[in-house]
């Protein structure tokens, strides 16, 4: 830890050269500010910590979860065992993952943005010449191996369905479905290349994907828990009242009702800003048989969206960019307070909260 005094020089240069000669009464008082740093283990023990928190399942849920995957791998032949990500026995999110770097690596400075693919780590190289000392680099939208598994994370959106109205059963019969699908479109991406990048220019890279979205998704519910809407107008206002919206809006890629008009009635809320990616068509109908009448999303696709507008379920996306960007500053103004210093890049639009 490191103690640096610039307050006596600070305030000697701001006050006139009279008042130092003829004043008798000025008091100089020492400040000292504290550089800190965490390692890159805290940093991704942080954000373990935080998601499982405010995670859909709750945190007994997780916990039964990983419980189960224990006693999974427990029963699994040797020859199985080696091939096991032992990774996931105490991380429940499989693409939130340290992928280059020393988990004791001391951390000072963080570039955040929402992806980091080669020209991320090729910037975080470029600033580092210009004397940024940059330590490491945070991206939301996963690559590597974080990618590669990201469907592994999509079964804590069951007991997101389940909350809103749709039977367990029902939502984990399609949600098997939908996994398979996103794991073939998933398996013959290149996963690696910004993690070879980081690798070759040596610049430590962490994932944190449900882990944000988990903070970003339990923020959405209890702000739109404060109010009762009778439209989706009224949603959509008070959703724009958050300050990343209001910044995306500036950039004309603010929320927006996709499906309905300002008129229609909300009816019952659903939120789904985790999960690591969109359910099936088929999922989001079991939602109108459930009674859930507004989604609130991130964005959703064209298929999905023909098919909830011929059940009368209003859609409101609220931008892809400015949703992510709620999860990662609740958890980088986390960083700052103990010390570390971020600096936000590729779609991040960075808002500071005061809790």
């Amino acid at each position: 830890m490191i103690l640096r005094s610039h307050a006596l020089e600070a305030c000697v240069s701001t006050i006139p050269p009279l008042a130092l000669l003829y004043s008798k009464s000025l008091i100089f008082v020492r400040i000292y500010y504290i550089l800190s740093s965490m390692t890159l283990q805290q940093i991704y023990d942080l954000g373990i910590s935080m998601a499982t928190k405010a995670d859909p399942r709750g945190e007994k849920g997780v916990k039964v979860s990983l419980d189960r995957l224990k006693k999974d791998y427990e029963t699994l032949p040797d020859k199985k065992k080696k091939l096991f990500d032992k990774e996931s026995l105490s991380n429940p999110y499989s693409d939130s993952r340290i992928l280059v770097g020393d988990p004791k690596l001391e951390v000072k400075k963080i570039l955040a943005g929402i992806d980091a693919d080669a020209s991320e780590i090729l910037l975080a190289d470029r600033l580092n010449q210009k004397q940024e000392k940059i330590d490491l680099v945070i991206s939301h939208h996963p690559s590597g191996h974080a990618l590669a598994g990201l469907y592994e994370v999509m079964d804590l959106q069951i007991e997101m369905f389940a909350s809103a109205g749709v039977p367990v059963n029902v939502s984990h019969s399609l949600m098997q479905e939908r996994k398979g699908a996103v794991q073939r479109k998933l398996s013959p991406l290149n996963h690696n290349q910004a993690v070879d990048s980081a690798r070759l220019l040596k610049i430590p890279l962490l994932a944190l994907h449900t882990v944000w979205d988990n903070m970003g998704n339990k923020f959405m519910q209890d702000y739109l828990a404060k109010k009762n809407f009778q439209s989706t107008g009224e949603v959509l206002d008070y959703i724009n009242e958050i300050p990343e919206f209001i910044e995306s809006t500036k950039g004309k890629a603010g929320p927006f009702i996709a499906a309905g008009s300002e008129s229609s009635r909300a009816g019952k809320i659903a939120v789904g800003f985790t999960g690591g990616t969109s359910p099936s068509k088929e999922l989001y109908a079991e939602l109108a048989k459930a009674g859930v009448g507004t989604l609130v999303e991130m964005h959703v696709s064209e298929e999905v969206l023909v098919e909830l507008k011929k059940l009368h379920i209003n859609i409101i996306e609220c931008g892809h960019m400015a949703a992510d960007s709620i999860g990662a500053n609740l958890f980088l103004d986390q960083l700052e307070k103990k010390g570390v210093e971020t600096i936000a890049c590729s779609g991040l639009i960075r808002v500071r909260r005061k809790k």
